[in-house]
């Protein structure tokens, strides 16, 4: 299995660095190009996956982690996307734990370091398969190749397309992943070190590098195919018990393969034509030409990484529907460039090629073939994260193509020196360029419409980022022309006519509401939007079968029940309207408005006693809500408690002093009570805070005569 050092290796012009140095260059490299996203922010699926995702807090039962996907869904939720990764999920928890919450720095430190250890173990998976395993008489493993495994790193350390595995915390799947792979191989290799290994502790190490890959594979499901790097390792083991190693492997990779089957539901997850449009084509022939083509899309990312983008779904990149297309000339040039390759890698008469070519192609097809749709159907046209493994794979191609350009053109021996020298540095710098895009959505969103301006998704996003920011204006045009783009884009639809609702424009939000509940059914935000748009067109009978048809989609939904409320409400059907708001808080205990409105609503109808109860009963669950202290406090003025409805009154005003409403009802209660200077104080309070109270200015006017009276009327 071992080899004599590579004839072109001390070609490649780099220093021959030490072990310990060598490593310490790599990691080097590989902070210095994604240092800068330590202190971004959460962007895009961090918010599902981390944000609303409730595994990761301490009062989410720990063993949930395992019955739930990725995102926090129950596996057997319709809905999910079976993505099984119980461990970077507690990775992510034991992130919240540490920093006390919700703080990204940790989240992003720790993907960076990450990063750096997995760069620095690829010299060790590099030397093994350049050169061959080889140990000293110590026990050490003896690098064959060091400046080819060098350079394949520091290539593996700084490739930008690694940017949204390390800057986006989601990453966290691909990155630990690729850790459990590495530390799987490298622990298999560990059972032949010559003159050490027995029956037993061959058998024990094949063991321990199956439960590696076990956990590989809990980060992320491609994680399982470092069995096939071990198999490809296996015709260069010539040793007594291959036949055992063989079954050992492929009876725990089968188990593997079960278990994750019976996880999924013993199904695939649901994704629609826009998550990836060439796998619903009705003909064969259309479906295997565009998937080359993503394929295309992916080596071209891994050759020249300067277009990237987070998303490239919806439009981004048009199907090719004929032969006669012109992009079909770059699945010839792939499949030439891969069939010379494969060609070089059986044929060639030089074995130490032979053998790096063999474990470059492995290394750089194997870890891609869950994302290549030939299994399954994936949710995504291309996405840079599914490359971090394979990338590993290209870059020990590269580093061996570099090398052997050396050793042929010798006395261009300082050009090379030069491109090589140019081409890291580009790396380095499009690393940083590319993480500080990562930094906020709002760049990352932005610099997306440049690379992909026909996708629907980045125009979303753009608008949906615009939005969350107060920039409605803005964010309408990028709805529209997301709608555009794609027509039955339902969430746009919906998102658009909620801003166009705020706006008073509100035939046009029925319009795009009424037309996304008829592209998807089953959408029940949409539902409830047309529900509220409705209710204030007084279309009150369509109001409620919206409300209904939400609730009957997903029956638990407060927000619903709570519109619901409002519905009847202002039909006075007071009593559908407190059963409506009774089941809100039911479900969603914290729901200050449904509390609220109940406690307004029976005030309004003169049950003050029941307002009271509810009141109090709200006011155990949200201690500090000042708006239910001030209903409650208008409750118990009327019921003559002047003095537990000053408390409420104050209480309130400590937490939000700048409430003109509740300065106004404070002074009704002191005018009420007697407490006439007082009155006047909080009049003058809330008058300053809003001229414009209704009824304020005519009770102070009031006050004032009766001052006046009483000062005229004193002896």
């Amino acid at each position: 299995m071992a080899q004599t050092e590579l004839y072109w290796d001390h070609h490649i012009p780099l220093p021959r660095l030490g072990p310990v140095q060598a490593k310490v260059a790599v990691a080097v490299v590989a902070l210095l190009c994604f240092i800068n996203s330590y202190d971004g922010e959460f962007v895009f699926d961090d918010s599902e996956a981390i944000v609303n995702n409730k595994d990761l807090k301490p009062t989410t039962p720990l063993s949930n982690i395992w019955r739930n996907d990725f995102w926090g869904s129950n596996l057997s939720s319709n809905s999910s996307h079976k993505s099984y990764r119980p461990l970077t999920v507690l990775t992510f928890r034991l992130n919240y734990l540490i920093a006390g919450g919700l703080h990204p720095v940790g989240f992003h430190v720790l993907n960076i370091i990450l990063h750096a250890v997995i760069s620095v173990l690829m010299i060790d998976m590099f030397a093994i398969l350049i050169g061959g395993l080889d140990y000293d008489e110590k026990g050490w493993t003896v690098n064959h190749a060091p400046k080819t495994s060098l350079l394949a790193a520091i290539f593996f350390a700084a490739h930008p397309v690694h940017t949204e595995s390390v800057a986006g915390v989601v990453g966290r799947a691909d990155l630990l992943c690729a850790l459990f792979f590495q530390l799987s191989f490298l622990t298999y290799c560990k059972a032949f070190n010559k003159g050490k290994e027995s029956n037993t502790s061959i058998f024990q190490w094949v063991v321990v590098s199956l439960v590696l890959c076990a956990a590989a594979m809990l980060c992320k499901e491609q994680g399982i195919t470092v069995l096939f790097l071990m198999f490809s390792q296996l015709s260069e083991i010539l040793r007594t018990g291959l036949l055992k190693r063989l079954g050992l492997m492929s009876l725990g990779g089968l188990s593997m393969l079960y278990a994750r089957w019976r996880i999924m539901g013993t199904g695939p997850p649901a994704f629609t034509e826009v998550d990836n449009p060439a796998s619903f084509e009705e003909y064969m022939f259309i479906r295997i030409v565009n998937y080359n083509y993503y394929y295309c899309l992916n080596a071209w990312l891994l050759l020249c990484p300067w277009w990237l983008c987070f998303d490239w779904s919806m439009g981004c990149v048009p199907l090719i529907k004929s032969a006669t297309d012109w992009r079909v000339v770059w699945l010839l040039l792939l499949w030439c460039v891969l069939i010379g390759l494969i060609s070089q890698a059986l044929c060639s008469p030089d074995s130490q090629r032979r053998r790096t070519l063999t474990f470059g192609l492995v290394l750089l097809v194997v870890p891609f073939l869950p994302a290549c749709n030939i299994f399954f159907r994936v949710g995504f046209v291309v996405a840079e994260r599914v490359l971090y493994l394979s990338s590993a794979g290209y870059c020990l191609l590269l580093a061996y193509s570099l090398g052997h350009c050396c050793y042929r053109w010798i006395k261009y021996k300082k050009l090379t020196c030069v491109m090589l020298l140019a081409l890291l540095c580009m790396y380095v710098v499009r690393c940083a360029l590319r993480s500080h895009q990562w930094r906020s959505e709002q760049s990352l969103f932005s610099n997306a419409l440049s690379v992909c301006p026909l996708n629907a998704k980045v125009h979303y996003n753009v608008g949906k980022n615009l939005a969350d920011r107060g920039n409605t204006t803005a964010a309408v045009k990028y709805y529209r022309e997301a709608v555009r783009l794609h027509p039955n884009y339902v969430h746009a639809m919906n998102n658009l006519g909620n801003i166009l609702k705020e706006q008073n424009e509100l035939s046009e939000a029925e319009q795009l509401l009424s037309k996304a509940v008829a592209v998807q059914p089953d959408f029940a935000a949409a539902w409830m939007n047309l529900g509220i748009v409705q209710n204030s067109l007084r279309k009150f009978d369509a109001a409620e079968e919206s409300y209904w048809n939400a609730l009957r989609y997903r029956r638990k939904y407060p927000d619903c029940y709570y519109n619901l409320g409002r519905l009847y409400a202002d039909q006075n059907k007071h009593v559908d309207a407190l059963n409506a708001w009774r089941n809100a808080t039911m479900l969603k205990p914290d729901h200050s408005l449904a509390w609220n409105n109940m406690v307004i609503l029976l005030d309004n109808t003169g049950n003050l006693g029941q307002a009271e109860l509810i009141g109090r009963e709200a006011l155990k669950l949200l201690p500090n809500d000042h708006t239910i202290m001030f209903s409650l406090a208008n409750v118990l003025g009327k019921l003559q408690k002047y003095k537990e409805s000053e408390s409420f009154f104050l209480h309130a005003l400590r937490i939000k002093p700048n409430a003109a409403g509740c300065h106004g009802n404070l002074a009704v209660l002191y005018h009420r009570w007697g407490k006439l200077e007082l009155a006047k104080k909080h009049y003058e309070l809330s008058l300053k805070l809003d001229p414009e109270a209704p009824g304020t200015r005519d009770n102070y006017n009031m006050l004032r005569r009766k001052l006046d009276q009483l000062k005229h009327s004193a002896p």
